[in-house]
């Protein structure tokens, strides 16, 4: 299967020394704040005051903190990416694309489940960031792809779009506030795929369903 390359989220060019330092401190303080007082802490003079610089540096930095939270999570989105561009199957690219489309929102699934505070943060500073990120556009150009090799008479763009509606911050807080574990989700997204599969708890090997 020959692979299609996508934009990874965050490409830019290199940065001059003190511009990395700064980056640094500044996502590092912003990770602290997180893990101490919870994504709601993280403002851009909260930030500032932790890295130990003045506030101007971080807003040019990072605009917003919608932007600043998207950057924090960005190296986790690097890992994703690398694994469904050229990681094993399913993920990656040596599975059929049906598959692949299967693992792939699993996946993203479990990643909202772990992230969602951060990501809804994120967000809520800025509702449209979601679909003008790098992240976004790379994971709605996969899809599509993925789409079109398992579906091909489907409108792949729009149905793509809409495949991903559902993976935001605000519905998976609100299915994890009433206990839905990720695996009846997962046996959600296989019922919207009409995948016909029956999902399995990897810990026992039973069927979720």
């Amino acid at each position: 299967m020959s692979r299609i390359e996508l934009p990874v989220t965050g490409q830019a060019p290199p940065e001059r020394a003190d511009a990395a330092r700064n980056r640094r401190k500044i996502l590092d303080a912003a990770a602290r704040l997180v893990a101490e007082q919870g994504p709601d802490a993280v403002t851009m003079n909260a930030v500032a005051h932790a890295a130990g610089m003045g506030v101007g540096t971080v807003y040019r930095r990072f605009g917003d903190v919608s932007r600043l939270l998207f950057a924090l999570l960005d190296e986790d989105e690097r890992r994703f990416q690398e694994a469904f561009l050229s990681g094993p199957a399913p993920l990656g690219p040596d599975a059929p694309a049906d598959v692949r489309l299967r693992a792939f929102l699993h996946t993203l699934a479990e990643r909202l489940v772990e992230q969602r505070a951060v990501m809804a943060v994120a967000e809520a500073a800025s509702p449209g960031a979601r679909y003008e990120s790098g992240a976004y556009l790379t994971m709605h150009t996969h899809v599509a792809m993925l789409l079109r090799g398992a579906r091909p008479e489907a409108d792949a763009p729009v149905l793509a779009h809409l495949l991903l509606a559902p993976f935001v911050p605000s519905l998976f807080e609100h299915l994890t506030a009433r206990e839905v574990p990720v695996d009846r989700i997962k046996a959600a997204i296989d019922a919207l795929l009409g995948s016909g599969q029956n999902p399995v708890d990897q810990a026992t090997g039973r069927s979720v369903r």
